[in-house]
C-alpha cells in the first residue's frame, strides 16, 4: 500500500477521495498523540498556519479540531509562508506544527505539512507512526483536558523581525519586482523587502482563495520577466504558494534558478569563512554545471535524494551550513530550520548590495548545461518508474551520453507523474533523448 506521505507532506486533491477533512481531523490527532508520547510533561502545543486558498479555511478547522481532540492546544496563526510556521514552532517552543498548502500545486489541490519540535521537518519514520496511527482507538480527552485554540495577532510581525535580524546588508539602492503567486508571503515578503532598504514592487500580492499560483509565481515566471524590464528593476523575485522556495531573474529577464543562487550564497559564504567544511549540500537534480564551479573554487558538492527534507537532513547530520534545490529551496540552517523563500531573497540583495555587482554577474559564475525536464503523467508512478522497459531506456540513454550529460528519471513525490530530467552537451540533443524516454513511460 503506498504512503499517504510525500516528500513534502501529505497532498492531494482537497476534499477529493484522499485529502478529506476526516483524514485531516484523523492526521492532526495522530500526529499530536504521536508527538506526545515523547514529553509528558506538559500539554501537547501546535502552530497552525496555511496558505490563502480557499479548501485551507476548511482544513484548518478539521485540523485544530482533530489537535484539540487529542488534547492538544493549538495556536492559529493565518495565512503565513511555510518558512515561518517552522519559525513559530522553534520560537514559542512548541511542540508541533501544521502548515497546510499544497505549495506550487495548482488551487483545487491542498496539503498538510508537518514539523516537530524546534521547527524540524518529520523524519521518515516518525511519519510512518503518524499514519500508522490514523483511525486507531484511545482515550479521548474530557474536560479540563480537551485542547484549547487560540490566535496569534502578531505572527507575522515576528516572523519579518527574525527575517530583518537575519539580512547582513541594507538593501539601499535595489529596486526589486516580487512575485507573490497570490500566495502566503502576499503580505509578508513585500513589506520585509521594504523594510530592509530596498524599493519594491509587489505583484500578484492580492490573493482571493482561488488565484494562487494561477499562471504566476516561481513556476510561471514570464510575467515577472515582464514585469523587471517594464519597471527596470535590478532583479526580480519569484516565490510560490507558501514561499518556501525562491527563484529570481536578473534585470535583462533572464531566469535565475535554485543552482545559481545556491552558487551566490555559497561562494559568499566561502569568502567570509562561513561554508562549514567547505560544503554545499544539492540534490541529484542539480546540473552539472554547479559541480563544476563549485570544483574549480574549492567547495565540495554532497548530493541527497529529491527533496529538501532529505537536504536537511544531511545538513544536520554534517553541520552544514548551507544547502538547497535546483527548485529554489535553500536551506540556511544558522537562521531556518527549512527551506525560506525569504531570507533566501534577503541574502541573494544582500549579496548585490555588499559587492556592487549585478544578478548577471554573480550568477555567471554557473554555467548551465542544457537540461530538459518532462514530466509525464501516469496511472501508477511508481510501478512505471520501476518497470523493465523503462530502466531499459534510461540505460540506453545513459550509454549515449556518457560522461558528456546525465540521465535521472523519478517518480515525483507529490503528483502521479515521472519526471524525466536529461542533461547533454546541447538542448537539441537533451530534448531528443528526454522525447525518447518520455515515449516509453507514457507508454508502460
Amino acid at each position: 500500500m503506498r504512503r499517504l506521505f510525500g516528500t513534502d507532506g501529505v497532498r492531494g486533491l482537497a476534499n477529493g477521495e484522499v485529502l478529506t477533512p476526516e483524514l485531516s481531523l484523523s492526521l492532526a490527532a495522530s500526529a499530536a498523540r504521536v508527538l506526545a508520547e515523547r514529553d509528558r510533561s506538559h500539554r501537547p502545543l501546535a502552530v497552525v498556519g496555511r496558505d490563502p486558498r480557499a479548501s485551507g479555511e476548511m482544513l484548518e478547522a478539521a485540523v485544530v479540531a482533530g489537535l484539540a481532540s487529542a488534547g492538544a492546544d493549538a495556536v492559529r496563526v493565518g495565512v503565513l509562508p511555510t518558512p515561518a510556521v517552522a519559525h513559530l514552532v522553534d520560537a514559542l517552543g512548541a511542540d508541533l506544527g501544521v502548515m497546510i498548502s499544497a505549495s506550487h500545486n495548482a488551487m483545487p489541490d491542498n496539503g498538510i505539512k508537518l514539523f516537530a519540535a524546534g521547527g524540524h521537518k518529520l523524519p521518515d519514520a516518525v511519519e510512518l507512526a503518524v499514519e500508522e496511527g490514523l483511525g486507531a482507538s484511545f482515550t479521548r480527552p474530557t474536560g479540563s483536558r480537551i485542547g484549547r485554540v487560540r490566535d496569534l495577532p502578531d505572527a507575522e510581525a515576528r516572523y519579518v523581525a527574525h527575517l530583518l535580524a537575519s539580512t547582513p546588508q541594507p538593501l539601499s539602492g535595489l529596486r526589486v519586482v516580487v512575485d507573490c503567486a497570490y500566495g502566503a508571503a502576499s503580505a509578508a515578503a513585500p513589506d520585509c523587502y521594504a523594510r530592509a532598504g530596498a524599493e519594491v514592487v509587489a505583484l500578484h500580492a492580492d490573493p482571493d482563495g482561488l488565484n494562487i499560483n494561477d499562471g504566476v509565481g516561481s513556476t510561471y515566471l514570464a510575467p515577472l520577466r515582464a514585469a523587471v524590464r517594464a519597471h527596470g528593476a535590478d532583479l526580480g523575485i519569484a516565490h510560490d504558494g507558501d514561499a518556501d522556495r525562491c527563484l529570481a531573474v536578473d534585470a535583462d529577464g533572464r531566469d535565475v534558478d535554485g543552482d545559481q543562487i545556491m552558487a551566490v550564497l555559497a561562494l559568499a559564504m566561502h569568502e567570509a569563512g562561513e561554508l562549514v567544511d567547505d560544503t554545499l549540500v544539492t540534490t541529484v537534480m542539480s546540473n552539472l554545471g554547479l559541480h563544476l564551479a563549485m570544483r574549480e573554487r574549492g567547495i565540495s558538492l554532497r548530493t541527497t535524494q529529491v527533496g529538501d527534507r532529505y537536504v536537511l537532513e544531511e545538513l544536520r547530520a554534517g553541520g552544514f551550513a548551507l544547502g538547497g534545490e535546483q527548485s529554489g529551496h535553500v536551506v540556511l540552517p544558522a537562521y531556518a530550520t527549512t527551506g525560506d523563500g525569504l531570507l533566501t531573497a534577503l541574502r541573494l540583495m544582500a549579496r548585490m548590495a555588499q559587492t556592487g555587482k549585478s544578478l548577471a554577474d554573480l550568477a555567471g559564475v554557473v554555467t548551465i548545461l542544457p537540461q530538459v525536464l518532462e514530466n509525464v503523467r501516469v496511472a501508477d508512478r511508481d510501478a512505471v518508474a520501476a518497470s523493465p522497459a523503462v530502466q531499459q531506456a534510461v540505460s540506453v540513454a545513459e550509454a549515449r551520453l556518457d560522461d558528456t550529460g546525465r540521465v535521472l528519471l523519478r517518480p515525483s513525490g507529490t503528483e502521479q507523474l515521472v519526471r524525466v530530467m536529461v542533461e547533454a552537451p546541447t538542448i537539441e540533443e537533451a530534448r531528443e533523448v528526454a522525447t525518447k524516454l518520455s515515449a516509453v513511460v507514457a507508454a508502460s
